[in-house]
């Protein structure tokens, strides 16, 4: 089964009644909150109504709260980009 990863990127602050309407029936209230739903037309729908303002991918598998966080999580340590000895250049 494949479901909708749905992401709300940018606000529906001064949109009309109807925008804000079709966000909170996806479940999405808060930005940068992701959702998901079952890969349907009715959803799909409701995906197309508001395009603009969210990001969505198609993923097999739903991702529960602690994997979406561990994804998020940057690798420990640092990167050296340019040794000491090169800047003085």
């Amino acid at each position: 089964m494949s479901f909708f990863r749905v992401t709300l990127m940018r606000s529906a602050i001064g949109l009309p009644a109807k925008t804000s309407g079709v966000l909170k029936a996806l479940g999405l209230h808060k930005r940068l909150r992701t959702v998901y739903h079952p890969v349907s037309p009715d959803i799909a729908g409701q995906i197309f109504a508001v395009k603009e303002l969210v990001d969505v991918q198609e993923v097999d598998q739903r991702l529960s709260k602690q994997e979406m966080k561990e994804l998020r999580r940057p690798e420990s340590g640092f990167w050296v980009e340019r040794r000491a000895a090169e800047m003085r250049r």
